[in-house]
């Protein structure tokens, strides 16, 4: 893979700000999207919105308010028909989330006249009645205190629960492993513990959310039940150590996504990104936590 620059990445979420801005009407998956910017799945989320400072999700219905904004003011159409067309299901729903960004009920902003149709937005990214043309200003840079480091890592063979939902309440997958384990002898001052993340929080529904817990083991272990194996992939990877609460971890995916990686003239794999947890959260204050943070690299070619 030959570098990449912070142009390229932009280019490629212009290329996904155009899509969505003339398929509005449509659905918008996540594939269709990270396959517009070139990107994997498993990275696509956080790379756009460490980029943009939003969400896609919350981006989208962001254009499609300000977009009945504009058709309130603009076309003739009913207040249940714009509704419906900015993916909302009833007249109720609708109206609560307009007046939310608007300080307006529909029909007031429509009796007022109101021309001001752009909400708050660090993107500058708007709605654009007559072009589906854009451009946007990216996250500025700012030095952050966690710095990120490239490091060539070995496969490693990893014991795995699967949790499925709220990654705050993976602890029942923790409990299960980490007891089966120390049933086999297989706890030791050597095993490394992490945390597999499949899915962005910021844009999966938090029962749907994936995540493996894992300890490392031999490569002779003979899995219990309720217990799988997997290989953690080897090689290049950008690593970031996190310090404080897991809670705030997405600040820091945020920083290594859409700040440094775009600036690093490096780009990500399509594998899954991982956490090893350093310390032990049931004797280390949430403050003094430290995770590495691991996003996978594409090998530079010469």
């Amino acid at each position: 893979m030959q570098a990449v620059t912070l142009k390229d990445y932009k280019q490629r979420v212009l290329r996904v700000l155009d899509y969505i801005q003339a398929h509005l009407d449509e659905p918008l998956p996540v594939d269709a999207l990270a396959n517009v910017a070139c990107l994997s799945p498993y990275h696509f989320h956080r790379v756009f919105t460490g980029m943009t400072g939003e969400t896609m999700h919350a981006l989208v219905r962001r254009l499609r308010l300000e977009r009945a904004a504009w058709q309130l003011n603009c076309r003739s159409d009913g207040i249940l028909e714009v509704a419906l067309a900015a993916g909302y299901e009833s007249h109720e729903a609708f109206s609560r989330a307009f007046a939310r960004a608007y300080t307006q009920s529909p029909s007031a902003f429509r009796r007022l006249r109101l021309r001001n149709y752009a909400l708050p937005a660090r993107s500058r990214i708007h709605y654009e009645a007559e072009s589906h043309r854009v451009d946007f200003r990216s996250v500025p840079y700012r030095p952050f205190a966690m710095k990120v480091s490239i490091q060539t890592l070995p496969a490693r063979r990893v014991a795995c629960v699967r949790h499925v939902g709220p990654y705050a309440t993976c602890g029942l997958a923790w409990d299960q492993l980490t007891s089966a384990l120390g049933a086999t002898g297989d706890l030791g001052p050597g095993t490394q513990m992490m945390g597999i993340s499949y899915d962005d929080p910021d844009n999966t529904p938090p029962e749907a959310l994936r995540y493996d817990a894992a300890i490392t083991v031999t490569d002779d272990f003979e899995p219990p039940v309720g217990i799988t194996v997997r290989e953690v992939t080897g090689g290049e990877y950008a690593v970031l150590t996190h310090q404080g609460s897991y809670r705030d971890l997405g600040r820091s995916y945020r920083h290594l996504m859409g700040t440094w990686l775009p600036r690093s003239g490096r780009e990500l794999a399509d594998t899954p990104c991982f956490e090893i947890y350093l310390t032990d959260p049931d004797s280390t204050a949430a403050a003094d936590l430290l995770t590495d943070i691991h996003a996978p690299l594409i090998p530079l070619t010469p």
